[in-house]
């Protein structure tokens, strides 16, 4: 029988996969040949059936060791999935660090401004006026920098590439994704400054004036 399959990247998930043939057992001498068994039970309740197996066609067979592929896939990349792991931790800090920084930046305006928007609301400013402001001001902190960042994430890109699997350098759908992210969380840090400020009574503010 012969036949073509599909690439096999037999030493590393992350290199080029080689030229493979595959040769009949009984048309080759198998050279450290390691038997494959699809079964969807234990490799313990399966290991006396397979060996009696293999027993009978070679009587010196030794006994060896039965593992599962996901446990041998899961061992080689053990390393990389430790590093994407630092990433995801090293990546929810940094928005959480983010999320505060806007926080505290539109906070501290709501509050120099704190007169001002008592002004307004004596004026007849509603309070969806006041918070549209204070949101809108956040909004605009945050697309400026989110220009720069898409800018410079773009160009780092390249950098990584060839640490990536499966994924191309930039992927729009990482890209899109990560970007409504930061604008959800954008606009809940920057909600409470402006809630804050639609709370303000404006005969204290302009008691305090």
């Amino acid at each position: 029988m012969i036949g073509v399959i599909a690439d096999v990247r037999e030493s590393s998930v992350e290199g080029d996969p080689g030229w493979q043939m595959y040769l009949p057992a009984t048309q080759s001498g198998p050279d450290g040949a390691e038997l494959v068994v699809r079964t969807q039970l234990p490799p313990d309740v399966l290991a006396s059936s397979v060996m009696a197996t293999l027993r009978q066609i070679n009587r010196g067979q030794p006994a060896t060791e039965f593992r599962p592929i996901q446990g041998l896939v899961d061992h080689a990349v053990s390393p990389r999935r430790f590093f994407v792991y630092l990433v995801d931790i090293f990546a929810g800090l940094g928005l959480l660090l983010a999320s505060l920084g806007i926080y505290g930046v539109i906070s501290y305006s709501v509050t120099q401004r704190t007169q001002e928007i008592g002004i307004r609301m004596a004026l007849g400013a509603s309070r969806w006026n006041v918070q549209f402001s204070v949101i809108w001001k956040t909004l605009r902190l945050v697309l400026l920098g989110m220009v720069v960042g898409l800018a410079a994430s773009f160009g780092a890109s390249r950098l990584i590439a060839t640490l990536l699997f499966g994924t191309a350098a930039s992927d729009p759908t990482t890209f899109g994704a990560v970007t409504l992210l930061l604008l959800g969380v954008a606009l809940l840090a920057g909600y409470l400054p402006a809630w804050r400020a639609s709370r303000i009574n404006p005969m204290i503010a302009l008691r305090n004036n």
